[in-house]
């Protein structure tokens, strides 16, 4: 875990408060994992954990969606202002080495870490499954790296008129990545579980502290008790209780 102080060199709306915000320099991260990213001195007392969408060469990039003060501030972040950051936190998503066929579902917000997952999964064929209300966004950036992308809307807007759950069929894969709303989770675990596919999720809860001090972000599994931050946020889907 490092903590600097880094020049953001993009930050802009890509969808309805929806935001990609990119700071320059050197980073590692495994896909999955998150930062927290501060653009304040005071207030608000925490940081925001927010999600690794993709690590390059020369800069680290995030996608945040607005829904607080600490977004309200973090969109207005100027490229060439800086920010501060603290990070890899979490464990990420496991990569295997095996030849197999993956799906990556994804709902909303959720969609922000597959992008360097889909570009880990150079051996297998993946298809993703992204779900939105009413419009997809960052899924051109993964076309290179996956084989299919399914989409779906809840105002059928773009592809089909529902929920991503009502297209994707897990006995066609192999294994399962995860990550957006718990009740989309909540029902794709239980459709991997019913075909026997395994499947992680990365979970999302309300964080503190980002490293496991504070037990804010405690989920429930079926080993008890344990911290999004520390402990996940990725675990497996048949470890989790919903």
């Amino acid at each position: 875990m490092k903590y600097s102080e880094e020049l953001v060199i993009e930050n802009l709306e890509i969808a309805n408060n929806i935001y990609k915000i990119s700071v320059q320099g050197s980073f590692s991260a495994v896909p999955g994992q998150f930062y927290l990213l501060r653009a304040w001195d005071k207030e608000p007392v925490l940081s925001r954990p927010i999600s690794v969408h993709e690590v390059c060469q020369d800069k680290i990039s995030f996608i945040y969606q607005v829904v607080g003060k600490g977004t309200e501030i973090l969109k207005k972040v100027k490229v060439g202002e800086y920010i501060q950051i603290t990070g890899a936190l979490g464990n990420g998503f496991p990569v295997f080495e095996a030849k197999e066929k993956i799906a990556l579902v994804a709902g909303g917000i959720g969609v922000a870490p597959m992008l360097e997952l889909s570009k880990k999964l150079t051996h297998c064929s993946v298809d993703l499954f992204g779900g939105f209300r009413d419009q997809s966004y960052l899924l051109e950036s993964m076309a290179p790296y996956v084989d299919n992308i399914m989409i779906s809307t809840e105002n059928g807007s773009e592809g089909h008129k529902g929920y991503i759950t009502e297209i994707f069929d897990p006995s066609k894969y192999d294994k399962v990545y995860c990550c957006g709303p718990e009740v989309m989770m909540n029902k794709v675990v239980k459709q991997c579980l019913e075909k026997n596919i395994t499947v992680w999720v990365s979970t999302e809860k309300h964080m503190a502290c980002g490293v496991g001090a504070c037990l804010v972000c405690t989920c429930s599994t079926k080993n008890g008790n344990k911290r999004s931050c520390k402990d996940g946020p990725v675990f497996l889907g048949e470890d989790l209780v919903f």
